[in-house]
């Protein structure tokens, strides 16, 4: 490819994206779907892309991505919030995950004929839902906070879910023991580590936040001690995933972040569903320097996570779609069933919510990141028996969004947003 086109198309793409992310607000369209879309279109219909050359760097971009992700949404949320919503969020990411994987696994046992530890592979693949792509349709939709942020406390912890149970699965596949109590404990030991690793780290960083972030570049030593992270913890066989969220959680929430970075009560009130920017007053603003890691993390996040999911369209195979459609439709099926059981089983979980709001909730799945991550990472770890799971991964995330969509403009209906007050009428002044 020629290299100026080459710099072209990415300019173009990058714009591209940024116009897909703003047309959330007024189509509710996940700009997901725009991005693969577009990746189809350059890749398998214009072969303008040829997606051989990317193919060994997706699971890079993904992974990376996915670590991105993941600590920026550590640094949002609120252990407040997420204490008084966590029961409710906590069963519906364990219930609809669980059934979700094993509705799957049933498919693919009956379809492709696998035995159970492969078939829970791909279940636990396409089993959880995005929250990177679930939290901006959020912010666009006029929901109560609590259903809010119980659907993003589920998303937060199906991600780590979806790690957890591919890992395990991927070891008891290669030979390793499939014992419950095996299993069992390699799950605890996993979280356990990943989570004193990210909360130790957290805190002692927060410390050193205020001798370097007067310093240029210090969001950059920050992405470094990210990396750092996942690669430790991974070395030491926990949950690396975990240990990114829980340091950005730790460094968003630990007493003496808070102090340098004056998160007081105005930030705890603040809405962390909005996509208002940091306002600045006189040349600085309350919560200045969180707001800068946030915009430096977020918008590496949005970069790298714009080329992967174009890459992901890029990669697409027709054949293979048309050979695997009616798995799609199957496992679609199977999750949206497994969604429908997962909501309507956990009304005590959730009893001030209305039927309205639990039927949102059922149209809210969108799978994404975690779900193409993974998918390469079993296919790279199990060979020729799963060279279908991208393209089935791609039909996936498709069909899933556009359930989404449906849900958001099903919630823009029921719930729509208040108008604007009028303008008070000026009172005229009387002459005394």
């Amino acid at each position: 490819m020629d290299l100026n086109l080459f710099f072209a198309l990415l300019g173009g793409l990058l714009v591209l994206a940024f116009v897909a992310n703003r047309l959330v607000r007024f189509t509710g369209v996940p700009d997901v779907i725009i991005l693969m879309a577009t990746g189809v279109l350059i890749g398998p219909v214009l072969h303008w892309v040829n997606p051989d050359l990317f193919r060994g760097a997706t699971h890079g971009f993904g992974s990376l991505a996915l670590i991105l992700i993941l600590f920026e949404g550590g640094l949002e949320l609120k252990f407040r919030e997420i204490l008084s919503h966590f029961a409710g969020g906590l069963f519906l990411a364990i219930f609809s995950y669980a059934l979700g994987a094993v509705g799957v696994a049933l498919v693919c046992r009956h379809a492709l004929h696998f035995t159970w530890i492969p078939a829970l592979l791909v279940g636990a693949a396409l089993g959880c839902i995005s929250s990177s792509i679930l939290l901006p349709v959020l912010q666009q939709v006029n929901l109560r906070r609590e259903v809010k942020v119980t659907l993003l406390v589920e998303a937060t912890f199906g991600d780590a879910l979806a790690v957890l149970a591919v890992t395990t699965l991927i070891d008891t596949a290669a030979g390793g023991s499939a014992s419950a109590r095996i299993i069992t404990w390699s799950l605890f030991s996993s979280v356990i580590l990943a989570v004193a690793s990210g909360a130790l780290i957290g805190a002692l960083w927060s410390y050193l936040l205020p001798l370097l972030s007067e310093e240029r570049f210090w969001h950059v030593l920050t992405f470094a001690v990210v990396l750092l992270i996942y690669s430790g913890v991974h070395a030491l066989h926990g949950n690396e995933l975990v240990a990114v969220l829980v340091f950005g959680l730790t460094l968003s929430n630990y007493p003496a972040a808070q102090k340098r970075f004056q998160l007081g009560d105005d930030a705890e009130n603040a809405d962390w569903f909005s996509e208002t920017p940091v306002k600045q007053e006189h040349g600085r603003s309350q919560a200045q320097h969180h707001g800068q890691m946030l915009t430096f993390h977020g918008e590496l996040a949005f970069l790298i996570r714009t080329f992967f999911f174009v890459l992901l369209g890029a990669l697409v195979e027709f054949q293979g779609l048309r050979q695997h459609a009616v798995l799609a439709l199957g496992c679609f099926g199977a999750l949206f069933i497994a969604r429908w059981l997962s909501v309507q089983s956990g009304r005590f979980a959730w009893r001030a919510f209305t039927s309205q709001e639990r039927e949102l909730m059922i149209w809210f799945l969108p799978r994404g990141l975690i779900t193409a991550v993974l998918g390469i990472q079993i296919v790279e770890a199990r060979g020729a028996d799963f060279e279908f799971l991208p393209s089935l991964a791609f039909a996936v995330i498709l069909m899933t969004n556009l359930a989404l969509l449906i849900g958001s403009l099903r919630a823009r209906r029921l719930f729509p947003e208040p108008l604007p007050a009028p303008p008070e009428p000026a009172v005229p002044q009387t002459s005394s």
